[in-house]
């Protein structure tokens, strides 16, 4: 069996910026510990695979270690994918997933993903763990798809170097800090050890948290973030239909295509 899988820089608008995705389009879906392999074999944050159905699309993410519920990147690099390679007629997709259903428009230099929010709730309970871990005491914690932690500002962020080891343990995807941006609404990083990621260049999915977190503390409903790490790109996001859904655009570029070749 051989397969078509392309290599998109998502988040970016040149390749070696934004966040890599491997997209594998499917014709039907292959057994779980296949996809697993992949994923595991080419080792990026996120590999996605998708399937064409009556009323959409229906994709699904693997890290180099496991399934995922939610992946902004490499829905994006999929529907980028889709618009360029598969059916250049469409102007937008719906992808059916676990984590519920993603639409993704094409404009004319942009891709927007809109995707449910997920306000978070203040909690303490790694509070002991983040101070000894992160190295630095944050100001607050909140818990929704991961846990985030906002510090005073922008310096902090680009400073904390976390011990991953440690973070294996917490009960969530991952770990976001963040704070107010020097230039920016709000900046951040991601950690996600327990997945294979110990830093993750871009997270397009850790924004339908922190959307209605910064617009809630800065009363505002157009937002722009950037992500602080080794690859990080500006991310532009919007609280729409009564805060209950984040459009979040960015731009996709094409770095290989190839073949995988299945026994």
């Amino acid at each position: 069996m051989t397969l078509q899988v392309y290599h998109v820089d998502a988040f970016a608008d040149e390749i070696f910026k934004g966040n890599p995705a491997r997209v594998c389009p499917l014709d039907e879906w292959l057994n779980d510990r296949t996809m697993q392999n992949i994923a595991s074999e080419y080792n990026v944050s996120e590999t996605a695979f998708f399937v064409q159905e009556e009323t959409g699309y229906r994709i699904r993410w693997f890290s180099p270690k496991k399934e995922v519920e939610l992946c902004g990147h490499a829905t994006i690099a999929a529907a980028f994918v889709l618009f360029n390679y598969v059916d250049e007629s469409l102007q937008e997709v719906t992808f059916h997933s676990i984590g519920g259903d993603l639409k993704v428009t094409r404009g004319e230099n942009t891709l927007t993903l809109v995707i449910e929010a997920l306000m978070p709730v203040q909690d303490s309970e790694y509070l002991t763990l983040f101070n000894a871990t992160i190295g630095e005491e944050p100001i607050q914690v909140y818990k929704g798809l991961d846990y985030i932690l906002i510090y005073d500002k922008e310096e902090t962020i680009r400073n904390i170097k976390p011990r991953f080891d440690a973070l294996k343990s917490i009960d969530l995807r991952g770990i976001c800090i963040t704070a107010k941006g020097d230039e920016k609404d709000f900046v951040y990083r991601f950690f996600a050890p327990k997945l294979g990621i110990d830093e993750d260049y871009i997270t397009g999915s850790a924004c339908t948290s922190l959307a209605p977190l910064w617009g809630k503390i800065l009363q505002k409903k157009a937002l722009a973030s950037k992500q602080l790490s080794q690859r990080g790109s500006n991310i532009n996001c919007t609280l729409i239909n009564d805060d209950q859904q984040v459009a979040i655009s960015g731009n996709a570029v094409l770095f290989s295509k190839g073949e995988i070749y299945l026994p």
